[in-house]
């Protein structure tokens, strides 16, 4: 590959200051290899750093977490092009092969990633977010660095399915932090991307009653059709009143937020039982206020967040071989790179589910 080779990127510079640009094709120096980009989804974290959100940005708007000019896009996947030299037997992948890395790159240094905790990396660096160690997705061809997770993918597995590995990984991580038992009562607050799979996830572990809340009724049809057992669109029905009717007046046992609201994780607060378990998953675009001492004085809460998918990414694939999680319904939209505008403008309506960068 020449060094003056050009792609085609969305390249971020700023808050609502994404561009399409020509820059150079990235290549693989050792223990590297490059993808050519199949599939990249919009994520709703996209979606709040393109909106500006402080946990990007910081509160004046300046740069803080996100590196910029960076391609954005985490929930990716591609087909090997380029293996620098040692890269075919480090990640164990040939020329050609269909493969995704997780959205962390650990730096394998930290405290974290030397005890095996690598999805909290202490330097977090996350593909699509700082340019120091890889650009995104949001390509059409992306290098991966020697220290990331690389699997490979079934050749068979349709893209839409493979697009959705990155989020699935994480809903099935958020789900197994709830512990959830055969006779347990499971709420999941937002029927967005996640919130779905984390519908059908929890399906799998055949909980006694499984209830989604959201208010989209679209959404909630799609709940339904992948086992919820009930739904809530709490704005026409008292969410708290129906969860209380459900369970003997207790309330649920366990409660996973992925609104990405923080009226989620208030109404949590008031729907799960005494003693139950609390799931944070989400990403929020400003502060959340609560009455704290509900978690501890008056319901003594197990509360616990789920961040990333460590150690999820095969058993989503698996998952997705067998036909147990779909992503049918989910994928709602395509659009090629040159079509960003739209494809943001989309993604971040209640007009799509998931959208889908098609380079």
């Amino acid at each position: 590959m020449t060094n003056d080779a050009r792609m085609t990127a969305i390249v971020c510079h700023a808050p609502k200051d994404y561009r399409v640009e020509k820059i150079a094709k990235p290549q693989a120096g050792a223990r590297e290899m490059v993808i050519r980009i199949g599939a990249c989804g919009i994520c709703a974290s996209d979606c709040k750093c393109w909106s500006g959100a402080k946990m990007f940005w910081g509160g004046n708007g300046a740069a803080s977490w996100v590196k910029v000019p960076v391609v954005p896009g985490h929930e990716f996947f591609g087909y090997v092009e380029e293996l620098g030299e040692g890269a075919a037997g480090h990640f164990g992948v040939a020329l050609g092969d269909r493969v995704i890395a997780e959205q962390i790159v650990p730096c394998e240094k930290c405290r974290y990633c030397r005890s095996g905790k690598y999805w909290m990396c202490e330097v977090h660096n996350i593909f699509g977010f700082q340019r120091e160690v890889a650009d995104g997705g949001m390509a059409q061809y992306m290098r991966i660095p020697p220290t990331a997770i690389v699997h490979r993918i079934p050749p068979e597995l349709p893209l839409e399915d493979a697009a959705i590995i990155e989020p699935l990984a994480c809903a099935i991580h958020a789900v197994n932090r709830g512990d959830i038992q055969l006779d347990d009562v499971v709420v999941i607050a937002g029927c967005g991307p996640i919130g779905l799979m984390m519908v059908q996830v929890a399906k799998l572990k055949t909980p006694k009653k499984l209830v989604a809340i959201d208010m989209v009724p679209e959404r909630l049809a799609l709940a339904k059709q992948y086992g919820a057992d009930a739904v809530i669109d709490p704005g026409k029905e008292d969410a708290v009143a129906v969860v209380k009717r459900l369970t003997d007046g207790y309330g649920c046992d366990v409660y996973i937020e992925a609104t990405g609201s923080p009226s989620g994780a208030v109404q949590g607060l008031d729907l799960i039982r005494k003693l139950g378990r609390f799931v944070e998953f989400s990403v929020f675009g400003k502060d959340t206020t609560a009455d704290w001492s509900i978690i501890g004085d008056r319901k003594e809460l197990d509360v616990r967040g789920a961040h990333l998918g460590p150690y999820c990414y095969p058993i989503a694939i698996d998952l997705l071989s067998r036909g147990l999680v779909t992503s049918k319904g989910i994928v709602t939209h395509g659009y090629g790179l040159e079509q960003w505008d739209e494809a943001i403008e989309v993604a971040n309506s209640l007009d799509s589910i998931k959208v889908l960068m098609k380079p």
